[in-house]
């Protein structure tokens, strides 16, 4: 029997750990997307959370980015942009989110997930966690997850890996550039140090980490627009004739 994807969550002392999978290498489909944001939002909300973990399934890659077979399907712009929409959407759900998000990036991650992993609050990885921004070989950019990225790591970095799109970058170039705070060398090691970490800021005032998110997200109050004017680009070019050639020669 196949493994179905899902999103589900557990709190214990005040520690939500939220978790996602998908059986082709944690992929990211649309109703994957749309639970994500939904469920950080509500952990957000839980006065019962002080601290939110954010993980996936399996012991493979963190995050494959976008659902193929959904860029295949794409038929009329629309659709386009309420697919990619979907990374938007989790993006401004972590950004408004008022508890700290730490994630545990125990392997590779690609192209949407790299979104996912820049939008954290603090990001601890294993020696697996290479990146890459995989969106430029199939015709369109990292549009929707590109501010977070940029925002997170440099327009240098941010550059880099998005023009040298056929290459994974170590997790030690990622942590050089600011994306992860730590590399470990262990998935054991990793949850123990995201654990103790989740146990610390479960010490501090959650007022004061309230405003140290707004803070820390300050100059992004225009992404609800931007993120949205950027799926909309995606959309728009996944529907080339270039990127439906690109994508037909994966499948």
């Amino acid at each position: 029997m196949s493994e179905e994807a899902y999103v589900k969550h557990h709190i214990e002392n005040q520690i939500a750990t939220v978790e996602f999978f998908h059986p082709k290498s944690n992929a990211l489909p649309g109703h994957i997307l749309a639970k994500l944001a939904k469920t950080i939002t509500e952990m957000g909300e839980n006065d019962e959370v002080l601290v939110i973990i954010l993980k996936s399934g399996g012991d493979r890659a963190f995050c494959g980015g976008a659902s193929f077979n959904e860029l295949v399907a794409i038929e009329d712009e629309t659709t386009g942009k309420t697919f990619f929409s979907g990374f938007a959407n989790v993006i401004n759900a972590m950004r408004k989110c008022p508890k700290f998000i730490i994630g545990r990036i125990h392997g590779k991650t690609v192209g949407g997930g790299v979104g996912v992993a820049s939008a954290m609050d603090y990001c601890l990885a294993t020696q697996y966690a290479a990146i890459k921004l995989s969106e430029l070989n199939v015709g369109i950019g990292p549009f929707v997850v590109g501010p977070a990225v940029e925002r997170k790591m440099g327009i240098s970095a941010m550059s880099q890996i998005a023009i040298d799109a056929n290459t994974f970058f170590s997790p030690e170039w990622a942590k050089q550039k600011g994306l992860y705070a730590d590399v470990l060398e262990t998935v054991e090691e990793l949850d123990k140090a995201v654990n103790a970490l989740a146990e610390q800021l479960c010490t501090y005032n959650p007022e004061a980490v309230k405003h140290m998110k707004q803070m820390f997200w300050r100059g992004t109050e225009d992404w609800d627009e931007l993120l949205m004017e950027r799926a909309e680009i995606s959309g728009r070019l996944v529907l080339s004739s270039f990127t439906k050639e690109k994508l037909d020669s994966y499948s």
